[in-house]
């Protein structure tokens, strides 16, 4: 499997607990998180079977949902829903997905 998707559904599973914890205090965050996340797993596969500028475009996708991931768990911690700081392997996790993903986007 690629690997980028494959990080991408590593950070799915990743979210999975804190989705739900997150779901009975913020349901609209909880679900925002669900779909960017969901999203960046989805254009990172749509993206690897497309070529070109399409390709490209389908990758940026995704790394900005990744980055729409972080900025809610922040926004999450800093609403005081949960603490942060419980969340370092997320963290190096979101920032390999991230890594990844500017890589793939940057070299199309």
């Amino acid at each position: 499997m690629f690997i980028a998707l494959q990080v991408s559904i590593e950070v799915v599973h990743a979210l999975r607990d804190v989705v739900s914890q997150l779901a009975t205090r913020d349901g609209a965050l909880a679900d925002q998180i669900r779909r960017a996340a969901s999203s960046a797993a989805l254009n990172v596969a749509e993206g690897s079977k497309r070529a070109g500028k399409d390709q490209a475009h389908h990758y940026r996708i995704a790394a900005g949902s990744a980055a729409e991931v972080r900025a809610a768990i922040a926004v999450g911690a800093a609403w005081g829903y949960f603490d942060s700081a419980n969340y370092a392997a997320l963290e190096t996790l979101l920032d390999r997905q991230a890594a990844l993903l500017y890589r793939i986007a940057q070299r199309r």
